[in-house]
């Protein structure tokens, strides 16, 4: 992640989810790594405390089953550092959110919130990923995996637009 990616995600963290813990870093590859069959999270960051933010774009509807995989996620974190896990998951209004908010009983120290937007969140990642194209000159498979689902996440009417995108960047066409 370079840094004007950094920025962007600290600062949603910041404002959408009112966290304004000072972020150290992101978080070690060797320090997040967790169980072969446990989701790796997505972009994890390291306050100044050893504290852990997990920041997710939420891209598909918000079930029991997504819920699930986060706790699993924030427990074995918790587990492996005995340091708080909070986890903010942004997500389109498009997003439907199919589990009501509640306690979650667990020996594990985390925090799980969703926020909800009105904006086009498959607009921001296709900056984001555009903008590491530039920098970076390349994209790994994660980024390629989001990219290939942003017509299908976006609004009806934007679909040609991010199917078109997502051709000119595959096909290698400038930035």
């Amino acid at each position: 992640m370079n840094e004007q990616d950094f920025k962007i995600r600290t600062e949603i963290i910041r404002e959408t989810f009112n966290d304004t813990r000072k972020i150290k870093c992101i978080t070690p590859e060797e320090d997040r790594k967790l169980g072969e069959d446990i989701y790796p999270g997505g972009d994890i960051f390291t306050t100044e405390d050893g504290e852990f933010i997990d920041l997710e774009f939420q891209i598909v509807d918000f079930t029991i089953d997504e819920l699930v995989k986060y706790v699993e996620f924030a427990e074995e974190l918790y587990e492996k550092h005995h340091q708080h896990v909070s986890i903010y998951l942004l997500c389109p209004d498009l997003v439907n959110v199919c589990v009501r908010e509640g306690e979650i009983k667990s020996k594990a120290d985390f925090t799980i919130k969703l926020a909800c937007v009105e904006q086009n969140l498959a607009q921001i990642t296709l900056d984001i990923i555009k903008n590491k194209l530039k920098k970076e000159g390349f994209l790994d498979k994660e980024d390629l995996d989001i990219l290939e689902m942003l017509p299908i996440v976006c609004k009806r009417d934007e679909r040609n637009y991010f199917r078109r995108e997502y051709l000119k960047i595959m096909n290698g066409f400038d930035y």
